[in-house]
């Protein structure tokens, strides 16, 4: 069962990675744990990202595509994988392509956890910080008790972080899609993909994603 996950900022797909890997017991793999086992492990393709890293400056998809090949090349994706955070970008999935042609696998199904943009802007505007003691909450999701004062501090003073303000979720947000809609393109001519609901409930996104992993062993 080899499966990409894909989702914008907000969509859930941290949630819905969690289950999948508790449920099917398959590594989940996202870009940013490569990276870091690559550099923890000293592989020299792990090393070369590490000198853009350390400039704050994007890793060349040549070195990400090395990283992810020997990533998908371990003993414990046997049985399969859950990719997260890759591929990004149109050139890494056809690298994807070719990388799990070299390896004899095969990708079973990518699945896109879809939420409308004004519901993505609720979910990740919505964040708000006591100043005073740090204790988080959501004005929809999870809000004080009382409206203004912390439940923890009794603090009345809050703020947002700058990546959580409308102009720029918004930005990030259309960033995302434009890459994404470019991916849906490319998975959809490959008869992968397949798309959920992500505005139903938690646990409803989790039985449509199980009806398709259990479609791709038919």
């Amino acid at each position: 069962m080899n499966l990409i996950l894909m989702g914008l900022p907000g969509a859930g797909k941290g949630t819905q990675a969690e289950q999948i890997v508790d449920t099917y017991h398959v590594p989940h793999i996202s870009t940013g744990d490569m990276f870091r086992a690559a550099i923890k492990n000293e592989t020299a393709l792990g090393l070369e990202a590490k000198t853009f890293m350390d400039k704050g400056e994007l890793v060349p998809d040549e070195v990400t595509n090395g990283i992810v090949k020997e990533r998908l090349a371990e003993a414990d994706t046997e049985n399969g994988f859950l990719l997260d955070g890759f591929p990004r970008t149109l050139n890494q999935a056809e690298a994807l392509e070719n990388i799990l042609k070299d390896l004899n696998k095969k990708l079973d199904a990518v699945i896109y956890i879809n939420v409308n943009k004004d519901i993505l802007m609720e979910r990740l505007t919505g964040r708000i910080i006591c100043r005073t003691c740090g204790a988080t909450y959501h004005k929809t999701n999870k809000p004080p008790k009382v409206a203004g004062t912390c439940d923890r501090c009794g603090g009345h003073d809050f703020y947002q972080r700058e990546d959580d303000k409308p102009e720029t979720v918004e930005n990030r947000i259309a960033i995302n899609l434009e890459l994404t809609n470019t991916l849906l393109d490319f998975y959809t001519k490959r008869s992968v993909l397949h798309t959920v609901n992500g505005e139903d409930d938690v646990q409803d996104v989790f039985k449509d994603i199980q009806e398709i992993i259990a479609d791709t062993k038919k």
